[in-house]
């Protein structure tokens, strides 16, 4: 909602100032400028990045778009399953335990928490460091620092879309130029005409040199940004996962090291302590069910 308001205000300001000066809205109507500009932009984003890159990136635009991040009922039902394997892990036997890594689409407990399990690549990490836990013989700080590797490594891949679109909105300006220069080389066939016809001609190919600039700096990357920052919203997850984890491995009781977890979440979407007890008391979310 934040793009679309966004976008509304600039447009309308730019466009509603250029109306103010006199000017006619009919003059930025050129919709071959438009394509010529698009055109080699979108060709550039394709000759430089992976064509899943590439998707990805309309992907994330939508994320981008509709604020796709975790809300507060999202941490909290990560925070409960959280819990819920912990304690399995600290009044199972292994062999009970292990079978809900194994096969988590299978597991009771996952099934308990479907928000989490739609992020199959946090499901695969959670499942993969229990196992590390269960096998035993590790130290938390070399699965810590093999958590934050593989932390880095996921935010670099997920961020991908928001370099790629940056790239291309440092270069929009320079491709608006190319398109005004193909405007004034038409214009400068038409030398012989009248002045208000060569006019119009020199007018239009300065439009591209407009819409390069405007599409750059007002909408492509304020979009980039928006991307990024939703990305490493997401990627939250990861990170309170990690301290929830490494807090049982350091002795921590499974509500306390839920509690490591909870802290790692802004305060914004933070739940409270009561909110996290009732969601992780055995019993305690049936009943609130």
């Amino acid at each position: 909602m934040g793009i679309g308001i966004g976008l509304l205000i600039a447009i309308g300001c730019m466009l509603g100032g250029f109306v103010a000066m006199g000017g006619h809205l009919i003059v930025i109507w050129q919709p071959w400028e438009f394509v010529i500009i698009g055109g080699m932009a979108a060709g550039g984003m394709v000759m430089a990045n992976p064509m899943k890159t590439v998707v990805d990136s309309g992907k994330a635009t939508m994320e981008a778009i509709t604020d796709k991040v975790p809300k507060r009922k999202d941490f909290l039902s990560l925070l409960g399953l959280l819990h819920a394997l912990l304690r399995e892990l600290k009044t199972k036997p292994r062999n009970e335990v292990e079978t809900h890594f194994d096969d988590p689409a299978n597991s009771e407990i996952f099934k308990g928490y479907p928000e989490v399990t739609k992020n199959q690549d946090l499901v695969m990490f959670i499942c993969d460091y229990c196992r590390l836990i269960l096998i035993g013989g590790a130290r938390s700080h070399e699965i810590e620092a093999l958590m934050e590797e593989e932390i880095s490594t996921h935010k670099k891949s997920v961020l991908k879309p928001y370099n790629a679109i940056n790239t291309v909105a440092e270069a929009l300006p320079a491709l608006g130029i190319v398109a005004a220069v193909l405007g004034i080389v038409k214009a400068m066939g038409a030398l012989d005409q009248s002045p208000q016809i060569l006019g119009g001609l020199i007018g239009a190919a300065l439009v591209g040199t407009f819409i390069g600039v405007f599409a750059s700096y007002g909408v492509l990357a304020p979009l980039a940004v928006k991307i990024k920052s939703v990305r490493e919203k997401q990627c939250a997850v990861f990170t309170i996962t990690k301290q929830s984890l490494i807090a049982y491995m350091n002795g921590a009781l499974p509500q306390i090291a839920v509690e490591h977890g909870r802290k790692g979440i802004a305060s914004a979407d933070r739940p409270t302590i009561d909110e996290v007890e009732a969601a992780t008391v055995p019993g305690a979310r049936a009943e609130a069910a």
